[in-house]
């Protein structure tokens, strides 16, 4: 056997060796190896204090190093893994916003809030975002520079969601919050509150601003959807403060809800882990979803641009058109599963791989992919083309539990027909953003999460 120690490396070995055996009280070990390896006379007791310690330095040393190497031999596995799945670039080197997907570190970093961050929302035109809090406050950013704007202040206990969207051409900001009102407040006036709409009889979960039904309808981008631990749904109308409808069904505390695109659906769940469909006009549930073992956190519509996907893992033989809309859906649990459905209760597709409660979800604009936040710290975006395989996870996006994610709407690049100058405020559902054609090269590569960190961070391409 061929010695890897030189000569002198192999008497410095022995020294070690002599010396901690002697220190450890094995003297007669410590005398036969002396001997054996022809240490000598000169390697008396003065000696061998000098290497005392020196055998177990080097062994932690060695074990430091071997879990180093272990820890970056995973990181370049995991790198190596988004070089073989990354979004691909095109000829001047810009990311193809078809394919983005977010990545560490963030762009910004939004400190600012005394309590943690409970949702974002991004306003339809101005690369502004709000973010509320349980500190009672919501915080206005500017979401490309990365700077406070202002602090609104108004509800008396924490805030719950927020939401951008309104009546043609004034976007309105509405809040709801566990003091048990919505508030409305209108950013071309420094977000003063114009209105506030009390009613429910407990804490007000979550709220959407419901998109445009029929063209010509009369309260056309006036409605407002509200959820509440009483157990009910509301439907207002923004520019009376009259609620609508009042929509029974849960059983239990509904912690989400979110309109279709275009506004003839409404999905919620909560606390009793059965998501109901609901018909918007007539305020009937339609479809009820069984199969999550724990309390929904989070639900989402899959785009019209993702049913060709989404189809062809539920095996049917043709696609539903893209124009429809509410043909599949999301759900994200504490059960730490996200489920996707069709619209008639049937389960499509189980998505394992958090480790902790999800959520948030988000459709990508293109359908490709859904992404989810989760109280294990990650963005996982799965991939709906590959089976909704997991194809990158962003690891520690927050220092604590990730409690949001929002999509930014659509670039605005021309006035609509109808006059409405804020129509894509009307598009953006829980972060999935409606289109007005097929072009995919208006996506904004950008991504908003909130956490209990207490901090919000913008993901941007």
């Amino acid at each position: 056997m061929s010695q890897i120690l030189t000569n002198r490396q192999a008497e410095e070995l022995h020294k070690s060796i002599v010396a901690y055996l002697a220190s450890v009280g094995l003297s007669n070990s410590a005398a036969s190896l002396k001997e054996e390896s022809n240490l000598g006379p000169q390697f008396d007791e003065a000696t061998a204090k000098k290497y005392e310690g020196l055998l177990e330095k080097k062994w932690t040393s060695v074990v430091r190093l071997q879990k180093k190497i272990m820890d970056l031999e995973a990181r370049n596995t995991a790198l190596q893994h988004e070089i073989d799945t990354a979004t691909p670039l095109s000829s001047n080197r810009k990311v193809d916003p078809a394919t983005w997907l977010p990545r560490s570190p963030a762009r910004h970093t939004l400190q600012g809030h005394r309590l943690p961050v409970t949702a974002v929302a991004f306003h339809p035109i101005y690369s502004s975002l709000a973010s509320a809090s349980e500190d009672t406050t919501i915080k206005i950013w500017d979401w490309e520079l990365g700077e406070l704007e202002r602090t609104v202040k108004g509800h008396t206990k924490p805030v719950l969601d927020v939401d951008f969207g309104g009546p043609r051409g004034g976007t309105l900001l509405a809040s709801c919050s566990s003091d048990l009102t919505i508030k409305l407040w209108d950013p071309s006036d420094e977000y003063k509150n114009i209105r506030t709409l009390p009613g429910h009889d407990h804490s007000i979960s979550s709220l959407r601003f419901i998109p445009s039904g029929a063209a010509g309808s009369p309260l056309s981008g006036n409605l407002l959807v509200s959820a509440s631990r009483d157990k009910t749904l509301r439907i207002w109308d923004v520019t009376t403060g009259y609620c609508l409808k009042t929509l029974k069904g849960h059983t239990d505390w509904v912690r989400a809800v979110t309109p279709s695109i275009d506004g003839r659906w409404l999905l919620t769940a909560g606390n009793d882990q059965v998501p109901r469909l609901w018909d918007a006009s007539s305020g009937e549930a339609k479809t009820t979803f069984l199969g999550h073992e724990h309390v929904i956190e989070c639900v989402a519509f899959a785009p019209g641009t993702s049913y060709h996907h989404l189809a062809a893992i539920a095996g049917y033989k043709k696609p539903p058109p893209a124009s429809s809309s509410g043909e599949f859906l999301a759900t994200g649990s504490r059960d730490k599963i996200i489920k996707i459905w069709d619209n008639r209760g049937t389960l499509v597709k189980n998505l394992i791989g958090h480790d902790n409660w999800i959520r948030g979800l988000v459709f990508h604009p293109t359908g490709k992919y859904l992404l989810s936040v989760s109280d294990d710290k990650t963005i996982r975006c799965w991939d709906l083309s590959q089976e909704c395989k997991c194809v990158k996870t962003v690891d520690d996006s927050h220092g604590h539990f990730v409690s949001s994610i929002r999509w930014a709407p659509d670039v605005p690049v021309q006035a609509h027909t109808n006059g409405e100058t804020n129509g894509l405020v009307n598009g953006l559902v829980n972060g999935n953003v409606k289109k007005k054609d097929d072009s995919i090269g208006k996506i904004r590569c950008v991504i908003a999460t909130g956490s209990v960190d207490l901090n919000v961070r913008i993901f941007a391409g």
